[in-house]
C-alpha cells in the first residue's frame, strides 16, 4: 500500500504567548507526509517549492520513506511563506 499526498511544502513563521518561531519548515503536504510515513511506505509527495526550499529537507522525507521525484522546484521562485499569530485570554 502507498499514499499520495499533495499539498503545500512551505515556510511558516509562528506567535504565540509563549514565543516566535521564524521561517520554519511548515505546510500540510510537508507534516502529512512525514505523519504517514510513520504507518504506511511509501509515500508519494507531490508539491511545488521554490529554490530556497532546503535539499536537507527533501533529504530527511527521503530517508523516512518519502519519495520526491514529484516535488518541483522552481528555480526563479521562493517557496510559499506563511505567518500565523496565536493569542487567547
Amino acid at each position: 500500500m502507498s499514499v499520495i499526498v499533495v499539498g503545500s511544502m512551505a515556510f511558516d513563521d509562528i506567535e504565540t504567548p509563549f514565543g516566535k518561531s521564524n521561517k520554519i519548515i511548515g505546510g500540510a503536504g510537508t507534516y502529512i507526509a512525514y505523519a504517514a510515513a510513520n504507518f504506511v511506505q511509501p509515500i508519494q509527495q507531490v508539491s511545488v517549492v521554490g529554490y530556497d526550499f532546503p535539499e536537507e529537507e527533501l533529504e530527511d522525507l527521503r530517508r523516512r520513506g518519502v519519495e520526491t521525484e514529484a516535488v518541483e522546484i522552481v528555480p526563479d521562485r521562493k517557496s510559499f511563506f506563511g505567518q500565523v499569530s496565536i493569542t487567547w485570554t
